[in-house]
């Protein structure tokens, strides 16, 4: 089936870029917390390698982020005798344990986000396997069934009403809470003593679109949390709710925005129509839609200022700073690599050494000096744990 895209907006497609190094790396970090030492050995990093879809030596990939990562051979709960292991550095171990810090803190607020997904849910139940897809999006940790049932057992409960099949488990929400039926936009509204309505976040210069807008409005707007799970109606109606519950959906995760296909994944749980890309771009008020990476992804644009989250969550927080690491430590390796071979084309003669210098040294003062380039380096990785990555 044909995809489109909105037409480019270039700080939306900023927000939307990742780096393949940098998930890679979340992959090791995960890995190595997998030990009680936080230390593995190399080799089965290596025995990893071709999962992560990487070729090449472990170890040789782990030196190219200092910052993050150390080497190290000897006796150790990771490996005995003279194996090769590997560890996070001091600097790494403290912003891990910072992310650690704020997914425990986040708890209450990862049963809200949960409680209100199956609110907005047919039957308030959703498969846990399908559940999966949302993880990364809600910023909810692999554990997250372990850590948010027990202390809300009069909220959750975890069913398999197919016994005979595999992969079957529901999480079904066990009451309705009506604190938590209110949608962002409801939220808004009564902040503002006015009636529930979507805002065109497009440029006034955008006169159709506005006008699209104002035209969308004239009915009265229709909760996602209608507690009959779906809207019996015209088709306009259908509609009005299908694009409230996605608005809802993207408000509710950590950096508002999700690819097409999981939302599409949940297409008759959430009652959304057949399409919904296509009824997405209809409404390019509220969402743009890209084909970056070859992957259609829904951004909810009233949430952005730039390229940048107007608000972000303290585990967006958390997270930003380990991009900022595991950067850190890449242009660390890449400084030295081209000092040593600056040092190498000296003693060969093949080099103007002092012009060669001055090159080194300017690079060197840009990247670390400039505020513009460190906001340039922190829009290049900062959807890295996002949807599809976390993801």
């Amino acid at each position: 089936m044909a995809r489109w895209s909105s037409p480019k907006d270039p700080a939306l497609e900023a927000a939307l870029r990742r780096n393949r190094r940098w998930i890679v790396n979340n992959q090791i970090k995960r890995l190595l917390l997998r030990f009680p030492s936080r230390s593995a050995p190399v080799r089965l990093l290596q025995s990893r390698f071709k999962t992560l879809d990487l070729l090449g030596r472990a170890a040789n990939w782990l030196r190219k982020y200092p910052s993050c990562f150390e080497l190290f051979t000897g006796e150790g709960p990771a490996g005995s005798g003279g194996e090769l292991c590997f560890g996070f550095t001091k600097r790494m171990a403290e912003l891990v344990d910072a992310e650690e810090a704020a997914v425990t803190a986040s708890e209450p607020a990862m049963a809200d986000r949960l409680a209100r997904v199956l609110m907005l849910a047919r039957g308030r139940r959703l498969p846990v396997s399908k559940l999966a897809a949302l993880r990364g999006p809600l910023g909810l940790p692999d554990d997250y069934l372990l850590r948010i049932l027990p202390a809300h057992t009069d909220l959750f409960r975890l069913a398999n009403p197919y016994p005979h099949r595999r992969n079957a488990a529901e999480l079904e929400l066990l009451r309705w809470v009506p604190s938590r039926a209110v949608s962002a936009v409801e939220a808004a509204a009564s902040a503002s003593n006015s009636l529930p309505r979507f805002t065109c976040s497009l440029p006034s210069s955008w006169a159709k679109s506005h006008d699209r807008m104002e035209d969308f409005n004239s009915t009265p707007y229709i909760s996602p949390y209608s507690e009959d799970g779906a809207v019996a109606g015209t088709d306009a109606e259908a509609e009005k709710r299908a694009v409230a519950v996605v608005h809802e959906l993207l408000s509710l995760t950590l950096w508002k925005k999700i690819s097409i296909m999981k939302l599409e994944h949940f297409r008759w749980e959430f009652g959304l129509p057949e399409d919904t890309a296509r009824m997405l771009l209809r409404h390019s008020c509220l969402f743009y839609v890209s084909n970056r990476y070859k992957i259609h992804t829904a951004v909810l644009r009233e949430y952005y200022e730039g390229s940048e989250l107007r608000v972000k969550d303290p585990l967006v927080v958390a997270k930003d700073r380990l991009g900022e690491l595991m950067q850190e430590g890449l242009h660390e390796f890449n400084q030295r690599r081209r000092a040593a071979n600056l040092e190498k084309k000296r003693r060969q003669g093949e080099v103007d050494v002092k012009k060669e210098e001055e090159e080194l040294e300017d690079e060197s003062g840009v990247l670390l000096d400039s505020a513009e380039k460190r906001e340039e380096r922190r829009r290049f990785y900062k959807v890295l744990f996002g949807d599809d990555d976390n993801r």
